[in-house]
């Protein structure tokens, strides 16, 4: 989706997905290289008018990596409220980070993206191609094959969150089923 805010000083709502594979006991980040950026990053993309951030995250997964929701889990932290519900209310899941920063794009001048950013886990590869139009060039990296990358390679911040996700998140969040929190909701539109 392209953005809708387009002004200076405006925010566009993204969402972005860590998703580690195990693979004989060791975790691997996926990485893309984003095709208007050439910069190795992870999946995500921006939450359109209709929808939540959760349901952009739900369906950008699908799109970009050719991931079937079910195989994988979402990382959440121990203090996560998993069982709260309210009336008239949804609860999302816990983004492991919600950061906002500077969109370097010459089409859009001084631009900035709020982002939602979640960590998932598998131990499958995904079970379908990814969507038409989408990066053709997709990495698995360990955390060293990560720190051995030259840094302008990566999109800014990409490897301190990583890195936030394999040293924090993995050895202490709990894996829950993605469907725990339902794309849809009867209170929302």
């Amino acid at each position: 989706m392209p953005h809708i805010h387009t002004e200076p000083g405006q925010h566009d709502h993204t969402v972005s997905a860590y998703i580690i594979r195990y693979q004989d006991d060791v975790p691997y980040l996926l990485l893309h290289r984003h095709k208007k950026y050439k910069k190795l990053m992870q999946p995500g993309g921006h939450v359109e008018l209709n929808e939540t951030p959760w349901q952009a995250m739900r369906h950008e997964i699908v799109e970009e990596t050719g991931y079937d929701l079910s195989q994988l889990k979402l990382l959440q932290p121990p203090v996560a409220p998993l069982s709260f519900r309210a009336p008239n209310t949804t609860v999302m899941p816990m983004p492991l980070l919600h950061n906002s920063h500077f969109v370097r794009d010459p089409t859009i001048d001084g631009h900035y993206h709020d982002d939602m950013v979640y960590a998932f886990v598998t131990d499958e590869l995904p079970v379908h191609k990814h969507g038409e139009g989408e990066s053709e060039e997709f990495h698995w990296v360990s955390q060293s094959q990560l720190a051995a990358l030259d840094k302008d390679e990566l999109l800014v911040a990409v490897d301190q969150i990583a890195n936030y996700v394999f040293d924090e998140c993995l050895p202490t969040w709990e894996a829950v089923d993605i469907d725990h929190f339902s794309a849809n909701s009867p209170h929302l539109p």
